[in-house]
C-alpha cells in the first residue's frame, strides 16, 4: 500500500522551474517548484460518455467507483464489474462496465454534465436534476469536541500532496477516537471525497463508526455524498453554505464547519435542527 501510495503522489505534481520574489531583494530568483497536476478525466459507462472531471491523476479507480457510487449510478460496488484506465495526451478515460440495470437506469437520467474544478454542477440539463432528493442517514450523536480537534490536529502531516503543492483538496476518514486511518487528496474538493468514499467502499470500512473531515467548504454537494454513503458526521475546515445546512436537517447528518484549532461551529445535530432556516 505504501509503495501504491507513494506512486500516486508522484503522478500527482511535477517540479518546475519558476522565479521567486522576495521583498527585499533587488532581484528575483531561479528556484524549483512542485506544482499539482491537474488533468481531464472521462467516466464512460458501459462505452457511453457521462460526465468529464478535471482531477488529480491517482487513485481514480477509487474514484470511479466513489463518483458512481455517490451520484446513486450504482448502489454497492457489486454492480461495477470492470473499470480500465485508457491514457492520452487529452487524458485520462476511465471505462467502468457496470450492470445492465444500473445502465438502463442512468440513461433514463443521464445529466451528461462537464465538471470543473469549484463546481459539480456544470451542465446539469434541468434545474429538476440539479439537486438530487437526500437520502436519510442513521442518526448518530455527534463527536466529542476533543475528538474532532485531535482529528484536525492530524490533517496536515496527513496531506503529502497540499505540503509539496499547496493546490489541493483533502477528505479523510477519522475514526471514532479521532485518528484519521485514511485519505485521499485531489484539485477538486468532490474529487477528494469520492475518492475517499471509493477507498472506504473497496476497504469495506464500517461508516457507523467514524465521520470525515474535509479540508474545504461543505457545498450541499459534500453534505449529498456524504448521505448517500450513510456518513453521519461532516466536518469542514471553512464554512457551510445554506443549502448544505439544509440538507444537513432533512437528512438528520451532523454538520460542523470553520473547524480549526482550538474551535469549531456545529450547524447541526443530528435530531437538533440548529441552523434550519427561519423561513420553514
Amino acid at each position: 500500500m505504501i509503495l501504491e501510495e507513494e506512486t500516486n503522489l508522484q503522478a500527482s505534481y511535477q517540479t518546475l522551474p519558476v522565479k521567486f520574489w522576495l521583498a527585499g531583494n533587488a532581484e528575483e530568483q531561479e528556484m524549483q517548484d512542485n506544482i499539482a497536476e491537474e488533468i481531464a478525466v472521462a467516466l464512460v459507462y458501459n462505452g457511453i460518455s457521462h460526465a468529464v472531471m478535471m482531477a488529480s491523476p491517482a487513485n481514480l479507480q477509487e474514484f470511479a467507483l466513489g463518483f458512481s457510487l455517490s451520484e446513486g449510478i450504482i448502489t454497492s460496488a457489486s454492480e461495477m464489474y470492470d473499470i480500465e484506465l485508457d491514457s492520452s495526451d487529452k487524458g485520462i478515460e476511465i471505462r467502468i462496465e457496470i450492470s445492465s440495470q444500473r445502465m438502463m437506469l442512468l440513461k433514463s437520467h443521464r445529466r451528461n454534465l462537464t465538471g470543473r474544478t469549484g463546481c459539480g454542477l456544470c451542465g446539469s440539463e434541468s434545474l429538476e436534476k440539479a439537486i438530487r432528493p437526500i437520502k436519510q442517514v442513521t442518526a448518530k450523536a455527534i463527536q466529542s469536541s476533543s475528538v474532532i480537534q485531535h482529528a484536525l490536529s492530524q490533517l496536515r502531516d496527513h496531506q503529502k500532496l497540499q505540503a509539496l503543492t499547496g493546490a489541493v483538496h483533502g477528505a479523510a476518514w477519522c475514526n471514532d477516537s479521532g485518528n484519521i486511518t485514511l485519505l485521499r487528496e485531489d484539485v477538486g474538493r468532490h474529487n477528494a471525497l469520492d475518492k475517499l468514499i471509493g477507498a472506504l467502499a473497496t476497504k469495506n470500512i464500517d461508516k457507523n463508526s467514524g465521520f470525515v473531515l474535509i479540508s474545504s467548504r461543505a457545498s450541499y454537494e459534500m453534505v449529498q455524498k456524504a448521505s448517500s454513503m450513510n456518513i453521519a458526521t461532516l466536518v469542514a475546515v471553512s464554512a457551510p453554505t445554506v443549502l448544505a445546512i439544509k440538507l444537513a436537517n432533512t437528512a438528520n447528518l451532523n454538520l460542523i464547519g470553520f473547524a480549526r484549532s482550538g474551535r469549531h461551529v456545529i450547524y447541526n445535530k443530528a435530531n437538533q435542527h440548529i441552523g434550519k432556516p427561519i423561513d420553514e
